[in-house]
């Protein structure tokens, strides 16, 4: 299990404290230091089944002064996610990867069906 984060976000220091209590293993990396490839979100992002404006951070200060939120509608899949792969600001998180799952931000209950406890 992959745990993408950045360490000061509250949400991801939320998700970890919630994966921790429950002694659930994981490998921790951080987003803007080690920025999802490409490959790896047209991956997580197809086996998701989300659509591909979930990957995105739209609260952060980059998505804002991109003005991504008027120019992805006009933007091909390709187009995003090469755009994501460039800077891991971009990236909604945290983003936990599992063999059968991904899920993209912390909210309790998803992540309890997600990891069926």
């Amino acid at each position: 299990m992959l745990l993408i984060e950045y360490p000061k976000c509250t949400t991801c220091k939320k998700a970890k404290k919630w994966l921790d209590e429950r002694k659930i293993a994981y490998t921790d990396r951080h987003i803007a230091e080690d920025n999802p490839a490409y490959e790896e979100l047209k991956e997580w992002y197809q086996r998701s089944g989300l659509p591909l404006k979930k990957f995105f951070n739209t609260s952060g200060v980059l998505y804002k002064e991109m003005n991504l939120k008027d120019k992805l509608p006009g933007m091909s899949e390709e187009e995003q996610l090469r755009l994501l792969a460039t800077d891991g600001m971009l990236v909604k998180r945290p983003l936990l990867v599992m063999e059968h799952t991904i899920l993209v931000g912390f909210r309790e209950n998803e992540w309890n069906d997600g990891l069926a406890l």
